[in-house]
Formats: structure tokens, C-alpha cells, sequence
């Protein structure tokens, strides 16, 4: 079964409110799918990052993979990863080949007519899952609503909200909001944190023992990530989880984050890293060495392959994404109760609503 060339498309949303973390803020995502056919079948995967993803998928990609074997996807997911040599594997390049790669599951799956999850094979038939958003721009009004949906409404109970806002010079309102999100899940909810790299080191100590007075036990990037010994620091001085990953383009990154002993929880992200082929790598290096997962971002992308992992500890149901894939895909997932249930239809179970969304198409 050959494979016909890729269609690639990019779609920009508009965010539902302003958003921001602790040192980014921004008021649109945009979504590159790459669709990827052989026989009568077609597969759709996607990574969210800025046009020029859909430019090097169409340009360097997408005449690579055409013509070459749908079922044999390490070949093909090698052929990219050697292709882009010179152009550089992190960034553009790593998030054009994540999006073709998922692409490329998502098609055989349906070329088989299985369920991805059971194509990778079933570790657990439910994933767990946590709330996440909190943006740093949220009043406190909204900020509530959005936990009380999660953890009252839909029985998720583990939520993230951002932290270190205007990169760190916002300590105070950064506890403050800790304290009211903890009033609005009650003691029984997991609370964690994502400072996206906005404190220094010994700040992000100070700050870590004041949040564990209102048991946060997940600090995400304390730190820069790519401060692996600050990270390790932090880790060393906190009864918190410290975690990151989120960043990682190509396994050797990885390798060097466990290695450096660096996180307590490794984030791998599948629309960055590689697609679920390096996914499933990464996930197996950080479990030789006693670390479990999680996933970051984009749900739909990584729901089949999390069941098949056991060291799989939950995925990030990341507001802006959970957002644009209901309103892109037939087949979305549903929470309740804190978990997805990735095992229905063929495929990773999505269909892409075209024409509904295309009002959102950019290029």
C-alpha cells in the first residue's frame, strides 16, 4: 500500500479569553494537520506551532514519504529524522515530522481497521487525566469557574494553574492565586503548578516550600528546562514533584534530563518530539530508569498511545487544545470522571470536521 503525498493544511483560533503563563502570553493558537492516504484510507495527524511547520512538511516531508510503504513507519519516521540533518531537528522540523508520524499511525490503524490503541497494544483500558489552564491573566472569577468545571463538574480531580507571572516579579499574586484555587477544589483535589521557567533558582525554592503549605505536589518548570542542574536543585530541595520535558525535540534530549537526574516526572510531548514513534521511545527510556510519564498538551494526539504505556501517570487536558479539537474532530473524548477511554472506532477515533472549521484556515 503506497502512500500518495500529504495534504497540509493550518487553521488559527482565536483563544476564548487573553491568555498567559510566566513568561509568554498570546491571544491565538495555530493548528498545522497533515492528512496522509494509501488505498481508500486516510490518516490525520497535527502539531500545534507556527506556519512555516506546514511550509517544511509540504516542501522537505511530505515528497519523502510519497510513493513508500504506509505499513512500515520506522523506516519511514527514519528517512525524515536523516532528512533533516542540515535544516536542524528542533523546532519546525521536529513538529512537521511529529505531525506526519502521528498521521502515519492514525492511517495504518484504519489500514488495519484498529483501534490505535490496539494496534500499539492495550496497557489500560482508561487513561487518567488533569485540568489544566489557570492562565496568569485570569481574574479570580474566572479563574474559580474553570477549576469548579473541572473538579465539580466533570470529577477531574487533579488541576494546574500557571505560575510566575511577568517571569517571577509577581510573587504575592502568584501565592494568592495558589491559595483560591485551593479553596475552590477543596483538600481532596491534586493541585499542581506550571511556572514555565519564569523563577531563578533559589527563588523557585522559596517559592516551592510556601506552595507546599497548600499541598501543591507537582511544581512543572520551576526552572528553565534547559537548566538541568537548577531543575535538579530544586528538585532535591522540595517534597513536590518537579517535572519537564515539555521541550523535547529528539530523544537524546530526554536522555540527557533523566540522566541528569533533573525531574521527578518526564513531560513528553508527541506533536513535538517525534510523533508517537519517538513518544513511545521516550517513554520507554524514562521507565528504565524508575520515571513515569506524562503527556503534554494536545490530548487527542496521545490518548491511544498513553493506554499503552505503563508508566503512563496521566495526560494534561490542556485548555486550549481540549478547546480546538472538539471543534475540529468528530469522536473527541470525554473526561468525566477524570479519565478517557481511547478504544472506540478505528484510528485514533477522530475525524477532522473540514468544513465546519473553515472559517479558521489560514493556509
Amino acid at each position: 500500500m503506497k502512500l500518495q503525498r500529504p495534504v497540509v493544511s493550518v487553521y488559527t483560533v482565536p483563544t476564548d479569553a487573553p491568555e498567559a503563563d510566566g513568561t509568554l502570553s498570546w491571544d491565538s493558537t495555530t493548528m498545522v494537520i497533515a492528512e496522509v492516504s494509501a488505498a481508500d484510507a486516510t490518516g490525520t495527524g497535527w502539531t500545534y506551532g507556527p506556519p512555516a511547520v506546514a511550509d517544511f512538511l509540504r516542501g522537505q516531508l511530505a515528497p519523502l514519504v510519497e510513493g513508500r510503504d504506509a505499513l512500515d513507519i520506522p523506516a519511514l519516521h527514519d528517512a525524515m529524522c536523516r532528512s533533516v540533518r542540515n535544516a536542524g531537528r528542533p523546532g519546525v522540523a521536529a513538529c512537521a515530522i511529529s505531525a506526519l508520524d502521528v498521521a502515519l499511525w492514525d492511517l495504518k490503524a484504519r489500514l488495519l481497521e484498529l483501534p490505535l490503541a490496539r494496534l500499539l497494544g492495550v496497557c489500560r483500558e482508561e487513561v487518567p487525566v488533569y485540568g489544566s489552564g489557570g492562565f496568569t491573566t485570569y481574574h479570580d472569577t474566572h479563574l474559580a469557574a474553570q477549576l469548579n468545571g473541572w473538579v465539580h463538574g466533570q470529577h477531574i480531580p487533579r488541576v494546574k494553574i500557571k505560575i510566575g507571572e511577568s517571569w517571577g516579579r509577581a510573587v504575592p499574586r502568584d501565592l494568592a492565586r495558589v491559595r483560591a484555587a485551593r479553596q475552590v477544589v477543596g483538600e481532596d483535589a491534586e493541585l499542581y503548578v506550571d511556572a514555565n521557567g519564569a523563577y531563578t533558582r533559589k527563588q523557585a525554592v522559596r517559592v516551592g516550600r510556601a506552595l507546599a503549605e497548600h499541598g501543591v505536589g507537582w511544581f512543572e518548570e520551576p526552572v528553565s528546562s534547559d537548566d538541568l542542574t537548577g531543575l535538579r536543585l530544586v528538585r532535591d530541595a522540595l517534597v513536590c514533584d518537579v517535572t519537564a520535558g515539555e521541550y523535547g525535540y529528539d530523544l537524546p534530549y530526554f536522555a540527557r534530563m533523566i540522566a541528569a537526574g533533573a525531574v521527578d516526572c518526564l513531560q513528553i510531548d508527541a506533536t513535538r518530539c517525534g510523533g508517537i514513534t519517538e513518544f513511545l521511545r521516550a517513554a520507554a527510556l524514562a521507565q528504565a530508569h524508575g520515571l513515569e510519564v506524562s503527556t503534554h498538551c494536545a490530548p487527542h494526539a496521545h490518548a491511544a498511545a498513553a493506554a499503552s504505556l505503563p508508566n503512563i501517570r496521566h495526560m494534561e487536558w490542556f485548555h486550549d487544545h481540549v478547546r480546538i479539537e472538539d471543534m475540529f474532530f468528530d469522536g473527541a473524548l470525554d473526561p468525566t470522571g477524570g479519565c478517557v477511554r481511547p478504544l472506540g472506532g478505528v484510528g485514533h477515533g477522530l475525524t477532522l470536521l473540514a468544513e465546519e472549521v473553515g472559517q479558521y484556515r489560514v493556509g
